[in-house]
C-alpha cells in the first residue's frame, strides 16, 4: 500500500455527536456503535474537511500506509448510500499542477505600472474605491507555476467567498499581496496542495495568508496550503484569517513552525 495522508479519529476523544459526518463530501465517515469511523480507508482524500467540525479535535491527518484514494469507489457508495447530492464534489481526475488552460483570459500579468504589482491609487475621486488586485489570473486552478509575479511575492491565499463576505476584503487583505482562489469546499483539494507545493517549491515566497471562511468545509483549504508548505521544504511565515458569514474578521493566527513540518 503507498504511503499517504489519511485521517485518524482518536476514539477516547471521540464523543459520537457525528458533526463530522456531513462534512465529508465522499461520504467516508459513519457513526457507529457511538463513535465516528473511517468507512473505508479508499473513500479518504486526506484533505481533511472533516477536521474543523469536530468539537472535540479528535480527528487528526497523518501519513501512514493506506489504500488509495478511489474515486470511482466514492461514487458507488454515495449513489449506494442515496446521496446523489455530493457527487459533483468526488476528486476525480486533474490536470498537471504546472498546466493551466492555453485561453488568452488565462495569460499570466502584472497589473501595476512596469509589471511590479500596483504603486499607486487610480486617478478616481478621493472618495471611491479602486482595486488592489496586482496579478491575473486569481483562480489557483489556472494561475501558472512560473507566473513572474511570484517572484518574493507575498501571497494571500483566499477561499472563493471571502471577498464577498468581507466588504473591505481590498484595503485589509489585498494591498501588497499576490491573489489566488480557490473553493476547497467544491474544487480539488488534492490538487491545490499539488500546485502550491510546487509554487512555493519553485518561486521565493516571502509570507503566505489563507483568509478562510468560518463554516467547516473551508478549513480544507488552510489544510491544503499548510501541507503545501511543508511539502515544499521550505519555512515560509503564515498566516490564517478566518472570516464570518456576517462579514467580520473573526481571528488571524500565525502558526510557527520548522522548516520542512506542517504547522
Amino acid at each position: 500500500m503507498p504511503l499517504r495522508k489519511i485521517i485518524r479519529i482518536d476514539e477516547e476523544k471521540c464523543d459520537g455527536c457525528g458533526k463530522c459526518v456531513p462534512s465529508c463530501a465522499e461520504g467516508a465517515l459513519r457513526i457507529i456503535e457511538g463513535k465516528a469511523r473511517l468507512v473505508s480507508e479508499s473513500y479518504c482524500d486526506g484533505m481533511g474537511a472533516c477536521l474543523g467540525d469536530c468539537p472535540q479535535k479528535a480527528i487528526i491527518i497523518e501519513e501512514r500506509e493506506a489504500s488509495e484514494y478511489d474515486a470511482a469507489a466514492v461514487e458507488r457508495h454515495l449513489r449506494q448510500d442515496q446521496r446523489p447530492s455530493q457527487l459533483n464534489n468526488i476528486k476525480r481526475e486533474r490536470p498537471s499542477p504546472s498546466s493551466y488552460p492555453s485561453c488568452p483570459g488565462s495569460l499570466a500579468q502584472s497589473l501595476g505600472k512596469d509589471g511590479a504589482g500596483r504603486t499607486e491609487k487610480p486617478n478616481f475621486s478621493p472618495t471611491a474605491l479602486f482595486s488592489r488586485l496586482n496579478n491575473w489570473p486569481v483562480q489557483l486552478m489556472l494561475a501558472p507555476v512560473n507566473a513572474p509575479y511570484f517572484q518574493k511575492a507575498r501571497l494571500l491565499i483566499a477561499a472563493d467567498c471571502a471577498p464577498f463576505a468581507l466588504a473591505d476584503f481590498h484595503a485589509s487583505l489585498l494591498e501588497g499581496k499576490i491573489l489566488l482562489i480557490g473553493c476547497p469546499k467544491l474544487d480539488d483539494l488534492n490538487f491545490y496542495r499539488e500546485k502550491l507545493t510546487a509554487i512555493f517549491r519553485e518561486n521565493i515566497i516571502m509570507e503566505a495568508e489563507v483568509a478562510y471562511m468560518e463554516v467547516p468545509c473551508c478549513f480544507g483549504l488552510v489544510q491544503a496550503v499548510k501541507q503545501a508548505i511543508a511539502e515544499s521544504g521550505k519555512a515560509i511565515p503564515l498566516t490564517l484569517t478566518r472570516i464570518g458569514i456576517r462579514g467580520e474578521i473573526r481571528e488571524k493566527d500565525k502558526p510557527v513552525a520548522k522548516m520542512g513540518e506542517g504547522v
